[in-house]
């Protein structure tokens, strides 16, 4: 796979890696569902030092995980667009909101997690690995 680079609605937060992704994942929790203003996020995992950010417009806000512990989430204050998201109880890694990718042909979510916050019309994708809550660690 060639080079991961995305970036927010308004151009004004990219982000780009040479890595490859660790996970692809569908999240159905609430919180992704509010972020997102939709059923779930589908999301891609890297290695947080193998994600580069840039931007003058690249904020966060802070809300608490099901784990206790805080989920970061960054996103342009100009435009809104979430980009990534952090959680505190999987120190190192980032979560890309696939949404801003600039290209999406290689993307193949494998796993569902959350699945029992799902909107119940969803329907779990066929050959999907699927968890009620957040997948083992």
């Amino acid at each position: 796979m060639s080079r991961i680079k995305g970036g927010c609605l308004c151009g004004n937060v990219q982000y780009s890696s040479a890595a490859e992704p660790v996970a692809q994942v569908v999240c159905h929790c609430p919180d992704c569902q509010k972020q997102t203003g939709t059923a779930s996020s589908i999301v891609v995992g890297l290695a947080e030092s193998d994600l580069e950010i840039s931007g003058s417009s690249h904020a966060i806000y802070v809300t608490d995980g099901d784990t206790g512990q805080g989920v970061a989430r960054h996103f342009c204050n100009n435009c809104g667009s979430p980009i990534y998201s952090q959680p505190r109880a999987m120190p190192g890694f980032a979560f890309l909101k696939a949404g801003t990718l600039d290209d999406t042909s290689w993307l193949k979510p494998t796993t569902n997690i959350y699945c029992e916050t799902a909107q119940s019309w969803v329907t779990m994708g066929e050959g999907m690995e699927n968890h009620d809550r957040m997948m083992p660690l």
